[in-house]
Order: structure tokens, then C-alpha cells, then sequence
């Protein structure tokens, strides 16, 4: 069964007992998929291709029960070859509009996405935070604190504002800082921070002997700050609707809700894979271990990329069980992504 491709007949019959067990979350008999498949198969024939979806992984038996359930092997080939996706009805698009247009700012928009993926899809849902890697600065301002440290404040675009802490080699007074935050804001407003870093190191370094002493230290300075703060500080993501997890009974287990909790709350596993997705292209789908992190085994994590017109700036995703939905939540993730992206558009 690995090397032949599956034929029609044992196709449709994965596609109703897949189909079957995301519905009622029973293992599925061959009674009842010879009367869903619309079939006109015998007992014997039905029970002889499940035996040979079994034998090439497609389902398993569950020791308590006669019948069969998909394994993540199934679930592959049931979302890449069988799955039939239907657009979204145009209420629930007009809702999703709705309600991302009542936000006002990124941090707002990013929490009302997550809370609305978790409410459509009854899963948990998340997104992580726009990356400022391909954002403008708009403002700088610098506020010393004790031992050799510094508050930067960066204002993006106008709208976003973002505080980070840098540790210096020497203190800096209040002059100095002014004197720093005037040259940046004078000759690098409307640049992304790399933009800045790039041109702190390729001109300024080479027109250092014009210099007075006092830009001299401004410059200095900078060049201290800006390899830290240009630096992408790492993924951030805002995530809701956990406890809908626990509605689900392949997960309704103490141990594994809670390292699933944990692995929320830690984020470098699902860090990863959110990373991954933000370079890839539109919807993507990771069922079971095809996620690399043995905590979400028995999950599947549904993610899209949203942009701007700068690029892809972040991921939002739904994580469920592997028993989910998929013709539903594809759907509802790729267009939440691509409603998402436009909001942020229209309030740069």
C-alpha cells in the first residue's frame, strides 16, 4: 500500500470514515460505512479494504472496538488528496471584518484575530505579533537606568510602540542622550532598524575623522545600541481558547493537557513551527509528529502567513486535535489571515 497508490474504491471509503469520525468521534464499523458510502459493497469486501487501509497505516483498530479510526497517515492523505474545503458563507466573513475593523491599534488587532479563530473554530487559536523587521522607525528616545543600562523607545510607523532595555559599555548622561536621539531621528526617520544598523556602519565609521567629539559620542553610542536592538527580539504570539481543548477527549488527560499548557506557556516549541510558517506559502497543515515536537502528537496545527504590503509579517494558526475539521478551519484561517493582514494595511 506505501508504493501503490490508493484506488478509487479504498479512497472513498477513507474519505467516509474520516469523514465519520470527525463528525461523532467513534470508531467506525463497516455497517456504517457501507451505508454513508452510497456504495453497493458487500460486508466482506468493505472489511477486506479496511484490512488493507490498516495494513498500509491509512486507519487502526482500537483495541476496544471493532472498528477503525484514521491515524496521521490518514488524516494526510485525506486533507492532500480527499478533503473538500468550501468557502466561508458570507456572514461569517462579513463577522470576521467586523470584528477585526473594532480594533484600533496591532497588539488589539493581533488579540481580537486569536480570539476570533478560537470562537469560530471552538479550538484554540493564535497569532503572533507583527514583525517590525520590515517596519519604518518613526521616533526614537533613549531613558538611562542604573548600571550602564538603557531604555529605548522605538515608535514604528506612527502607531507601534515598542520599549527594549540594552546594556551598555559606559554610562550615558542626559546630553548624550539627547544629542543620540536627535541624530537618529534626524537622519534615519522612515528606515527599518536594519536600515538604520547598516548605514551607522557603513557611513557614519567612515566620516568619523569630520566628526566633533560630541557627535563622535553619539555615534559611539549607536553603534553600542543598534546590533541589540536590531536584533529580532523573537516571536511573539497571543493565544486563546486553551480550555476548548479540554473539550476534546483525545486530549482529556491530565498529563497531557498539562505539558500541552506548559508547552503554551514556555512557546519555544510552537515558536519554531510558527517560524517555519512564516516562510512558507499560504496555508499549511502539520498533523501529529509532522510538527517535531512530541508534546503536540496527537494535535494538528492549521497556520497561514498575513502580510502587509512590506511582506509577511507574522502567523496566525489554529491548534486542535487531529480529529478537527479541517474542511472547516482551513477556510477560516486563511481568510482571517488575509482580513488580518488588510487591517493592518489600511492603519499604516
Amino acid at each position: 500500500m506505501d508504493e501503490q497508490p490508493l484506488g478509487e474504491r479504498a479512497q472513498q471509503l477513507l474519505r467516509v470514515l474520516v469523514e465519520s469520525y470527525v463528525r461523532d468521534g467513534q470508531p467506525v464499523g463497516s455497517r456504517s460505512l457501507s451505508r454513508d458510502s452510497g456504495m453497493n459493497l458487500s460486508a466482506a469486501t468493505i472489511r477486506n479494504v479496511m484490512a488493507d487501509l490498516e495494513l498500509g497505516g491509512f486507519v487502526t483498530s482500537p483495541h476496544t472496538s471493532a472498528g477503525r479510526v484514521p491515524t496521521p497517515k490518514g488524516y494526510r492523505f485525506f486533507v492532500d488528496t480527499l478533503l473538500r474545503v468550501q468557502p466561508l458563507e458570507q456572514a461569517a466573513e462579513a463577522d470576521i471584518r467586523r470584528r477585526l475593523g473594532n480594533s484600533d491599534d496591532s497588539r488589539s488587532l493581533v488579540a481580537a484575530a486569536s480570539q476570533l479563530l478560537s470562537s469560530l473554530t471552538q479550538m484554540a487559536g493564535l497569532v503572533t505579533l507583527p514583525s517590525t523587521q520590515s517596519a519604518s522607525v518613526t521616533q526614537i528616545e533613549f531613558l538611562a537606568l542604573s548600571d550602564n543600562r538603557l531604555l529605548v523607545i522605538l515608535v514604528f510607523d506612527d502607531r507601534e510602540v515598542q520599549n527594549r532595555i540594552v546594556q551598555l559599555e559606559r554610562a550615558y548622561n542626559a546630553e548624550e542622550l539627547r544629542r543620540a536621539s536627535n541624530l537618529l531621528n534626524e537622519q534615519f526617520r522612515g528606515r527599518t532598524l536594519e536600515q538604520v544598523r547598516q548605514a551607522l556602519l557603513d557611513e557614519l565609521s567612515a566620516t568619523r575623522e569630520r566628526l566633533n567629539q560630541g557627535m563622535l559620542g553619539s555615534i559611539n553610542m549607536a553603534q553600542q545600541l543598534f546590533p541589540a536592538v536590531s536584533a529580532q527580539p523573537g516571536m511573539e504570539y497571543v493565544i486563546a481558547g486553551e480550555t476548548n481543548l479540554m473539550g476534546f477527549s483525545e486530549l482529556l488527560s491530565v498529563d497531557k493537557l498539562r505539558r500541552l499548557f506548559e508547552a503554551f506557556n514556555e512557546k519555544r516549541d510552537l515558536l519554531n513551527l510558527l517560524d517555519l510558517s512564516l516562510k512558507g506559502q499560504g496555508v499549511q497543515i502539520f498533523i501529529g509528529q509532522e510538527s517535531g515536537h512530541q508534546i503536540l502528537d496527537d494535535c494538528s496545527i492549521i497556520t497561514a502567513p498575513y502580510s502587509t504590503d512590506s511582506g509577511a509579517v507574522g502567523v496566525i494558526g489554529v491548534i486542535g486535535p487531529t480529529r478537527m475539521a479541517y474542511d472547516r478551519v482551513i477556510p477560516v484561517v486563511d481568510l482571517t489571515a488575509r482580513l488580518l493582514g488588510s487591517a493592518l494595511n489600511s492603519r499604516r
